[in-house]
């Protein structure tokens, strides 16, 4: 069982930059895929980036590519997802989540959820 809480959401400025948070609660993080999705109004929630369990290996959904970066510090149980280059079109409430699967980008996969931060991109 793991918990987990996002923070670092807010307004920002097309070409601006935001680093969100997500600190996750219990003893063994280090054994968590960990993935950051997000979910816009009227739309599905989809897969932004995943790292693995020792950071080794990330993955990004093509429409980040570039712009986003996903990191992990296990010492200190959190995962990052440094934003650059936003765009509007990344407005979004974004998810931390945790797998118990290896490293994923299938929503299904995620076992535990962050309750989202709001990121706004104006233009």
């Amino acid at each position: 069982q793991v918990q987990l809480v996002e923070s670092g959401g807010g307004l920002v400025e097309a070409g601006g930059s935001l680093r969100l948070s997500c600190a996750a609660s219990g003893r063994i993080f280090s054994m968590y895929s960990m993935g950051w999705f997000r979910q816009a109004p009227g739309k599905e929630r989809e897969f932004v980036a995943a790292i693995s369990r020792s950071g080794g290996s990330t993955f990004y959904a093509d429409s980040v590519k570039g712009r986003f970066t996903i990191s992990r510090d296990n010492a200190k149980n959190t995962v990052y997802l440094q934003m650059n280059s936003l765009k509007p079109e990344d407005t979004a409430v974004y998810y931390c989540a945790a797998s118990q699967m290896v490293v994923t980008t299938d929503v299904q996969k995620y076992n535990y959820w962050g309750q989202g931060t709001q990121v706004t991109v104006s233009s």
